[in-house]
Parts: structure tokens; sequence; C-alpha cells
């Protein structure tokens, strides 16, 4: 899924005495208030909506997925143990002298990238709660779940491809990358979908294109420190996400169009909670504070920001007309303001937040995946 996205609601950044768990960043952990889980939001009778759009998602959704057999295989892109005598070797020091030239902080980016991808069961699970569209019977033939299931086989090679690229490299401790992997998937994620396709559909359009905007910038920062190979993984990756954003969008777009009431509070119930980052619960047994590290390295190398983060907001609202919409009840229309004036309030907090984090003193931490090296952000 997405890599990783930021939330700005909450203020900046931590003060000094805690910077060894929760380093300073101009964004701050995506992590809500705890508050009681809302399940099961839709109303019964909205679920007819998505079976009446069943034709339309075998017409429109499913063409965004690609044959198998023109797909990329992680094989393409690193050292074939099957070769030539010799030529494995030779590939994987080639590799390894590329590898050298990336900092730590790539590192970090790059594995907090790839455990994300790693949690795919936890994506795959989270939309099989969704009422109306979820896979029933684990291989049903409805558009629906049959997108589910192709979906999640088109995601599963950008973990394997990573994980292949870092354990390669041998910049990286891959024990503590899978330990990290195994706590992440056990601890799962809450997204405040609440089991609702209308509420799950808006989340994966927007961390779809978060996704696809960071494994951009790590493909740019790879050819920028000369691994074009890297860059071109990473690039792969982008464009995946780019087709999975367009799906998604789509489906979101037509329920604006058939029931733009309940497709416009949704998009506001989403924004006013904010898009709650799939890895949040990150962990690797050595205490709190993983996630938020990971955060502020991407924030410094401007991987993912929440400058993005506005901007990704901002796309939706333009990509879905949501200005033009006419005919909404009167919360349509509160709903239609709220999220219609969200970027320019949300980049009023974002410039405050980045001015309070260019003040702030640096501060150093050490991250298991990379030896606990030390890093200053």
């Amino acid at each position: 899924m997405q890599s990783l996205q930021l939330s700005i609601h909450s203020p900046g950044p931590l003060r000094a005495r805690r910077a060894a768990h929760h380093p300073p960043r101009a964004v701050m952990s995506p992590t809500r208030r705890a508050v009681r889980p809302v399940t099961h939001s839709m109303p019964p009778e909205k679920v007819e909506v998505f079976k009446s759009l069943e034709g339309w998602a075998e017409r429109a959704v499913l063409p965004h997925l690609k044959p198998v057999e023109n797909c990329w295989q992680p094989s393409d892109f690193v050292p074939d143990p099957s070769g030539p005598s010799g030529s494995f070797e030779d590939e994987v020091r080639a590799l390894r002298a590329r590898a050298a030239g990336l900092p730590d902080e790539y590192w970090v980016v790059l594995v907090g990238d790839m455990v994300t991808e790693e949690a795919l069961p936890t994506y795959q699970t989270m939309i099989n709660t969704l009422d109306g569209v979820r896979d029933e019977t684990g291989s049903a033939s409805n558009p629906w779940a049959i997108w589910t299931r192709a979906w999640t086989a088109e995601e599963n090679r950008h973990g394997d491809l990573l994980g292949r690229y870092l354990y390669l490299s041998g910049r990286v401790d891959m024990r503590m990358v899978e330990r990290t992997i195994q706590y992440l998937i056990g601890s799962g994620m809450e997204p405040g979908t609440e089991n609702n396709p209308y509420l799950g559909f808006v989340y994966t359009s927007f961390q779809e294109r978060a996704t696809a905007v960071s494994h951009g910038n790590t493909a740019r920062l790879a050819k920028g420190h000369g691994d074009p190979i890297l860059a071109r993984i990473c690039g792969s990756i982008a464009a995946d996400e780019k087709r999975h954003e367009a799906a998604y969008q789509a489906i979101v777009g037509k329920l604006l169009e058939v029931d733009p009431d309940g497709a416009i509070l949704a998009i506001e119930n989403m924004m006013r909670k904010g898009i709650t980052m799939p890895a949040h619960l990150m962990q690797d047994g050595r205490g709190p504070g993983l996630f938020d590290k990971f955060s502020a390295v991407a924030q410094k190398l401007g991987v993912y920001t929440g400058r993005d983060y506005v901007d990704i907001v901002e796309y939706l609202v333009g990509r879905w007309g949501l200005e033009n919409i006419e005919g909404l009840s009167g919360a349509g229309q509160r709903a239609q303001d709220f999220v219609c004036g969200l970027p320019s309030r949300l980049r009023r907090m974002q410039e405050r937040a980045d001015d309070k984090a260019q003040r702030a003193e640096p501060q150093s931490m050490r991250i298991s995946w990379i030896f606990d090296r030390e890093l200053t952000i």
C-alpha cells in the first residue's frame, strides 16, 4: 500500500527531553486520540449501491490491473542465481558497490517503505472488512472481490523486490527489519474506515497517491546517488501505485455521481479524522517511537512531507470536482465547504509547523535497521 504518509493535525515539534523516542519534525505523529471504534457505519441499504455498480466496476476498475504475463517480477531487477557460473557473484558485488554510495538516512526510508509494503496481509484484511465489497468466500467472482485479490497480488511484488535488494545490499540489519515486519503485521492498523466502503475507498484513494509520491522520491534520490537500478526499482513500484490510485479514485468519483451526499460526507469524515498511516503501529521490540523516527527521516530527505499531505488533499478536491457538486443536502453542503476549504487551512498549519521545525535544535537518534548507527535530524 502506501509507504509513508504524515498527518498534520497535531501541534509542532516535540520537546528535546523526549527526542530520544520522538525526534522533532515539521509534521507530527498520525496516531489519533483513543476513541471507541465505530463499526458498520454504512446503512444496510447502501450495500445495494455497490451491487448496482458491479457492471461498472468490471468495465472501469478491473482494467487498471495488468495481466500477470505483462507485469514485472522481482527477479527482473536483482542478480540471477541461476545464471552462468560466477555471474551471480559479480552482479551482487556490483549491486553492493552501488549501494555503498547511499547514505544511512536513505536506508531508513527504504526499509520503512519495504516494511510498510510487507504488511500487505493487513491491508487486504482491511479491505475485506468493508460491507458490500468484501470477498465473501475467498474466491468470489464479483468484480469487487476480483479487484481486491488481484490488487493484493500486484502489491505483493513490492515488498518482495525491496526485501531482496536490501538483503543483497548488506547495508541493513535484516533480522531487525524482519522483526519489525512481524510486529507490524501482528499489530494491524486502525484507519477509521468503520467497515464502510465509502470511507475505505476515500482512504485508499489518498494512500495510493501518497505511496506513489514516496516511491517516486526514493527513485529520484537513488538516481542522484548513482544507483540507476534501484531508481528503476522504486520507479516501477511507484508506477504500480499510480495505476492503483487511479482505480480507487475512479470508485469515489462514481460514488459522487450516484450518491453525492453519501460520498461527500464520507470524504469529510476521513479528512476530519486525518489519514492514518498504514504503518503507524510499527515497532521493532525496542520501545516506542520507531515510526516517529522513520517519519522524521523521510521528512528530512523530502521523501514524504507534510506539504505532500496537503498537496494530495488539494489534488483530490480537484480530481473529484468537489467544488462543482450541486444538489446536496444541508449536511452535504457543509461537508463540501469544509473539504474544499481544507487545503488552504492545512497549508497555513504546515507553514507554522515548518517554521517551528526550523527553529528546533537538531537531535540524534539510533535506528536498529542500520545497526544502531547514529543519525542527526
